[in-house]
């Protein structure tokens, strides 16, 4: 751009000289080459640190790897490339018969545990009149018993006779212990629960659950509108959950931005809101508007992360641009322009506006340029 600056004051001059004859002399010239470095100079300070413009620039968009919860043969690939889709619409489908027979033997497992319960409840009310049986007869045998040991006192009975309804009223309350524990063991069976549901059960509706989720992922759907490209998966090929091996890709339909590079010099000039024009290569004579959105807050050239390694002096010797986040107001659907075109761009601050008259010029003397190419 500096360039097309000089050509266009070196023409300029040459007219001028043509137009009003000045002589070629060791006045007119000096003062022609003198005027144009204090001219030139002047203007591209000004314009570079005020109106900054980078040639390093393009468009950028999400994309999401799409890898399958599920591991499966393909069995059918329902979307097709680089046609629209909706959230929520089948992507590609994974042979299911695995996951239905899991499913329905978990279900098998969740009406057994079901019926069960049923069963552990029929044990802790038998263990409950097991309980009642063995009290009543304890109470009998401590009765016999008592009666046993105040005829002794009395002389009607021997040490033998009451020594032997002794050893039943110790067998009684043995028994009855062992009923009361048994009934203990029944009941916590019966009523053991999480969230007041049997833990067996709670434990099979969650396996239950877990193989109707797996199930339901050997489809695999759109996560947002947008569409597939670069499809190369097809049917009978493996679809595993491992990320570093997707099955496709997927693209956002969202609003896409465009990201400029710019010298960090020109940092106190990049703020939101400011007028911004945008060239396109693959669009010579164009020019279109817009604006900034952000600073982005970070450059990649400083980040660190952990390591067993000092940082040095290599780590901050960086001389990275700031990345500008901006947007283009005008539609550009009529021109067909694929995601991650390549853009360069000029933003206007509110610091000396008139100079930005000259940017503008350049801007679009360069768009025209970009019909002139070689392929190398």
């Amino acid at each position: 751009m500096d360039l097309l600056l000089i050509l266009t004051y070196t023409a300029i001059c040459v007219a001028i000289f043509k137009i009003f004859k000045i002589p070629l002399n060791k006045w007119s010239v000096p003062t022609a080459v003198l005027g144009g470095i204090v001219l030139i100079g002047t203007l591209i300070l000004l314009m570079n640190y005020n109106h900054p413009f980078t040639q390093i620039g393009g468009q950028i968009y999400n994309t999401t790897p799409i890898v399958p919860t599920v591991k499966g043969r393909v069995t059918e690939v329902n979307v097709k490339p680089d046609v629209f889709i909706r959230q929520g619409d089948p992507l590609f489908t994974i042979e299911s018969a695995p996951y239905k027979s899991e499913l329905m033997r978990k279900q098998a497992d969740l009406a057994a545990a079901k019926q069960a319960v049923f069963q552990l409840e029929s044990a802790y009310k038998a263990a409950q009149s097991d309980v009642i049986r063995s009290q009543a007869e304890r109470d009998r045998v401590k009765r016999e018993f008592n009666r046993y040991y105040t005829g002794y006192k009395k002389g009607a009975f021997t040490a033998q006779q009451v020594d032997t309804r002794r050893q039943n009223l110790k067998g009684a309350n043995a028994d009855l212990e062992a009923k009361i524990a048994q009934q203990n063991s029944a009941r916590l069976a019966y009523e053991s629960e999480i969230d007041g549901e049997n833990t067996t059960v709670a434990r099979l509706q969650a396996e239950v659950a877990q193989a109707q989720f797996n199930l339901d992922e050997t489809i695999i759907r759109a996560p947002t509108d947008g569409y597939v490209t670069q499809l190369i998966l097809r049917p009978g090929q493996m679809a595993v959950p491992i990320p570093i091996a997707p099955a496709m890709v997927f693209i956002h339909a969202e609003e896409y931005y465009y990201i400029g590079a710019f010298r960090q010099n020109s940092l106190q000039r990049l703020k939101p809101g400011f007028e911004a024009e945008f060239l396109f290569r693959s669009l010579p004579g164009k020019v279109f508007t817009g604006e900034v959105v952000n600073v982005i807050p970070a450059m990649a050239e400083g980040q660190v992360q952990t390591s067993g390694r000092l940082i040095g002096t290599n780590a901050i010797n960086t001389q990275g641009r700031a990345l500008v986040k901006l947007r283009i107001k005008e539609d550009l659907k009529q021109y067909g322009l694929p995601l991650g075109t390549a853009v360069e761009v000029a933003v206007y601050s509110d610091s000396f506006h008139h100079v930005s008259i000259m940017r503008k010029i350049l801007i679009r003397m360069k768009s025209w340029q970009n019909y002139l190419y070689l392929d190398h």
